[in-house]
């Protein structure tokens, strides 16, 4: 299997074509290093060979980036010394694309050396664009779609292949850090501003084969190893440049709290590196590569939201034997917020839409939504005026339910009361075709129980957004009891079409993502009733990686929201229902009229325009500050295991029936620290002994919420991980 080829045309152009067998999109492999360096070396040596063009054999890809099983083998190849396998890997990289870099020019005169320029017809991730950056000059195809970028640090390690020490020499530090630290991945118009990509062509591969024959020797002499260089922005040392690194650092720490390991690993391959010659920035790099990846936290990240996440997405929980259920035409229910949010992400995925609410004025409010979302887009650019026409046309709204004939999917998102929803499901399934799907958008009540309103429970099945619903990434997925396969697969194809990551979960109560988040609030408001310090509690929950503290979620999605819940859920547990003080302070919240952001007045106060400015004082008067403030670890860790016991009693109840979904999900569903990998990639980094352990401690102190259950006991006896025991794949294999 040959993942490069060698050519040579007639004006002594070879040409490297990368095209991986079987992929959609080229990803670099063990064996594709190998061949890669041959075929360099077959040009380099080759007299006849003026210049060198690598491209891919993709249409409209380069490269997607590195095949992670690399890092495995990297491993596995030093045995007992893993470091030394990955060290030694990754200066093995370095030493490819450093060849391809000098080109067989003189070390000394930095002549002789033969142009290597790169063709992109489409995007570049990752090792492949820390490729493209070793060669002498970037070309990129006028392809809209196609993205530019190294977003390795979004999955828990760096650019260390070259690209974080040849981007920071290539732009300076400042520039460079948004691009490293952020992940972004850039349309070709704003990666040819961020340097890069060099140039633009309606035809890539001509105009490299063009340049590559008229270069000069000068032409092929990086900047950083031609004499006199200096770091654009300046070195660490210059007076300026010392500013700019101090920049960084602050953005660093700004952005991530110091919770995430690869950004400040990053950080410190790029001030090292600055400070020495370009080859020895390059093996410091390779030991900062080295150290994130020893981390567990980087194989937590790169396990949840690489692998697991991307098997998901790929139909890993989608019932066998199930023909395709992709949707053509879709009713959405309530036209409300979260309706108006399913309507525009069901257009956008090219679907016919209609829209039902109880009047035309109503319906008309929905599609209005997505209207004002496309407008938002055209002002930055990335809409047309055709492409909004479009769009808008692929929504009907309407009161009128007769328009729903024809539907092979319902979405229901009317109001949260079960008689309200029994009724709209009746009324509908009177006009939907037979083998029409009807979910449900509820995020509280019983699928199961909702599902006794329908003639056919079999295709009655819970679709659960996050909102807003264009903009989070996860859908919760929930099997009532008589749920069929039919249905699941017909909700995991809509979330594939709308290009969401789905988790399926069976039904109980809150299913898993909010089972999770209530103990999650609830413990931060519980904190303020025994006198800890609500700016603690948050800032806690902020170093920890989590996006916002427990006190602002709530004022985010309002205190009333969060009596309601409390009220419903007492009422259907009865004596079952745990009194909690963190109740009482909520209700009392409630009655102050203090219910969140909406109401400009909760947890926060706001000023006119909604914006936060300071923790409300008042709070204190009823709920005086305790004179002692607790260890911050202590906050952590009661923040931290009143989520991650919720979700190892959804697996221990069958709730989770695969853990990559209890990770992905937490992740993606509500911000659970990303560098932990999610609750149940936590429990592993920090062992099950420990947990169990804590468990007792935190239980003797605060009461039996944090009892250890008794999965996690057995897994303490026994010495057990979660993804030894449980993981699909290790399983499969």
């Amino acid at each position: 299997m040959t993942d490069f080829t060698l050519s040579k045309d007639a004006d002594g152009v070879a040409t490297i074509t990368w095209d991986v067998p079987g992929k959609t999109m080229n990803v670099m492999s063990f064996d594709g290093l190998a061949q890669l360096s041959d075929c360099i070396d077959q040009a380099l040596a080759d007299d006849e060979v003026k210049g060198i063009v690598v491209t891919s054999g993709k249409d409209g890809s380069f490269a997607g980036g590195m095949d992670l099983n690399l890092l495995a083998v990297m491993k596995e190849q030093a045995g007992d010394n893993p470091a030394k396998g990955l060290f030694e890997g990754t200066m093995q990289m370095h030493a490819l694309l450093r060849k391809i870099e000098m080109a067989g020019m003189d070390p000394k005169t930095k002549k002789g050396g033969k142009p290597i320029a790169t063709a992109l017809p489409g995007t570049a991730a990752g090792i492949g664009m820390e490729l493209p950056l070793s060669t002498h000059r970037i070309f990129a195809a006028e392809n809209p779609k196609a993205k530019y970028g190294l977003p390795e640090i979004m999955v828990g390690i760096f650019p260390g292949a070259g690209g974080t020490t040849r981007m920071v020499r290539k732009v300076g530090a400042i520039a460079a850090a948004p691009l490293l630290l952020e992940g972004k991945m850039l349309d070709v118009k704003k990666a040819k501003g961020a340097g890069y990509i060099d140039e633009i062509a309606a035809d890539p591969v001509a105009a490299a084969k063009e340049w590559v024959l008229n270069a000069k020797d000068a032409d092929i002499v990086k900047p950083w190893d031609a004499k006199g260089y200096k770091m654009p922005g300046g070195a660490p040392y210059h007076p300026a440049g010392f500013m700019n690194f101090v920049g960084a650092s602050a953005m660093v720490n700004g952005k991530t709290q110091g919770a995430f390991p690869a950004a400040k690993a990053l950080l410190s391959a790029v001030y090292e590196g600055a400070l020495v010659d370009f080859d020895t920035a390059l093996k410091i790099e390779a030991r900062w590569f080295t150290s994130v990846l020893m981390n567990p936290s980087s194989g937590a990240m790169i396990r949840s939201l690489f692998l697991n996440k991307e098997a998901l997405e790929k139909g890993a929980v989608r019932p066998q034997g199930v023909p395709d259920q992709s949707v053509k035409k879709i009713g959405v229910l309530g036209a409300g917020m979260m309706g108006a949010g399913i309507a525009l992400v069901s257009a956008q995925a090219g679907m016919e839409v209609v829209l039902v609410d109880r009047d035309q004025e109503a319906a008309d409010k929905g599609k209005a939504y997505t209207e004002t979302y496309l407008d938002k887009g055209m002002k930055r650019g990335k809409v047309t005026a055709e492409k909004k026409e479009a769009m808008l046309g692929h929504i009907t709204a309407t009161p009128d339910l007769e328009h729903l004939k024809g539907c092979d999917l319902i979405i229901e998102a009317v109001f949260e009361d079960m008689g309200v929803k029994a009724e709209m499901t009746k009324k509908v399934e009177a006009i939907i075709p037979d083998d029409c799907i009807f979910a449900s958008n509820t995020s509280t009540l019983p699928i199961s129980d909702l599902a006794k309103a329908s003639v056919r429970s079999d295709q009655f099945i819970g679709i659960h957004f996050f909102s807003p619903v264009e903009k989070m990434f996860l859908v919760e997925i929930i099997k009532g009891k008589e749920t069929g396969d039919r249905a699941v697969a017909k909700a995991l194809d809509y979330v594939r079409q709308i290009r969401k990551t789905p988790i399926v979960v069976n039904d109980a109560r809150f299913f898993y993502a909010n089972r999770c988040i209530i103990p999650y609030i609830n413990e931060g408001v519980r904190m303020i009733a025994e006198g800890v310090s609500p700016v603690l509690i948050d800032n806690a929950a902020r170093q920890l990686g989590f996006p916002v503290g427990p006190i602002q979620l709530t004022d985010e999605t309002s205190i009333d929201l969060g009596a309601k819940i409390a009220r419903a859920t007492k009422a259907a547990m009865g004596n079952a229902y745990p009194e909690s003080p963190s109740d009482d302070l909520i209700f009392w919240m409630e009655e102050q009229g203090r219910l969140g952001r909406k109401a400009n007045a909760g947890f926060f106060d706001y000023d006119e325009k909604g914006k936060r400015t300071e923790y409300w004082k008042g709070l204190q008067d009823q709920y005086p500050l305790a004179e002692d403030q607790p260890d911050l670890i202590e906050v952590q860790e009661r923040l931290m295991f009143a989520q991650v016991l919720e979700a190892v009693r959804a697996l221990e109840e069958g709730v989770l029936e695969d853990i990559r979904e209890g990770d992905v999900g937490a992740i993606l569903g509500w911000g659970f620290a990303p560098w932990s990998g999610g609750p149940l990639s936590w429990l592993d980094i920090i062992g099950t002994p420990y947990a169990a352990e804590r468990c007792d401690q935190l239980t003797d102190a605060y009461g039996e919420r944090f009892a250890c259950p008794p999965l996690l006991r057995e897994m303490a006896e026994k010495g057990q991980s979660f993804y030894g025991r449980f993981d699909p794949e290790a399983k499969a294999a």
